[in-house]
């Protein structure tokens, strides 16, 4: 058996839950190859087109803390197969993310594709760089144009990555895909409205004078 991520969540009480609901023998014997330790052009592009994700950190007192992180899109970069970066943009200046990621820098990201139904599920641990320290760096995670204050880089270095099932996940679309999808649509009610105003001032120009 290869699959990195779930061989990495597979604690000894998630292999009791899988065993009491009838599961047990099906991971423990599972014969494909799933070890998504690098990323390949497929999870670049898609990466690159995602405009947020959700990120889930530990807190020292044991609760999960999940953030969401949202910018242009491709603000979250691939530098190389197995690192991903993202300049920390300026929040709620509460730094529960960061506060948690000084003492254990494991993260696990969320990223979603409604329109699609997909999602990329990653592992990975975390290290924080200084902006001002790397300027290269910097200068890479820059979103020029984008009005936030950026505080910091954060870079992920890879653990494992999943795929999961489309299944529950309701499409939605953006603004910005809606408006591509309706341009036609909009064009079309243009001209028929001018169609219909020319109709309406030639009928109005034949009628005879009350």
């Amino acid at each position: 058996m290869a699959y990195e991520f779930l061989d990495t969540l597979s604690t000894p009480s998630v292999k009791a839950a899988q065993a009491a609901n009838g599961r047990g023998d099906f991971w423990a014997t599972f014969a494909g190859h799933r070890a998504f330790t690098r990323f390949t052009e497929a999870e670049a592009a898609f990466i690159a087109a995602r405009d947020s994700f959700y990120m889930a950190t530990v807190a020292e007192n044991g609760w999960p803390y999940v953030q969401h992180r949202g910018g242009p899109s491709a603000f979250l970069r691939v530098l190389d197969d197995r690192t991903l970066a993202f300049a920390d943009f300026r929040g709620n200046l509460q730094y529960m993310s960061v506060g948690n990621l000084g003492a254990d820098d494991r993260v696990a990201l969320l990223l979603m594709d409604y329109p699609r139904q997909r999602r990329l599920k990653i592992l990975g641990h975390v290290e924080i760089k200084s902006l001002k320290e790397n300027p290269d760096l910097a200068e890479r995670l820059a979103s020029p144009g984008y009005k936030a204050k950026a505080e910091r880089a954060i870079l992920i270095h890879l653990e494992a990555f999943d795929w999961n099932c489309p299944q529950h996940i309701t499409p939605r679309f953006t603004e910005a895909e809606l408006s591509g999808a309706l341009a036609p649509i909009r064009e079309r009610i243009a001209a028929l409205e001018a169609e219909n105003a020319k109709l309406r001032a030639k009928l109005a120009g034949s009628q005879p004078p009350a």
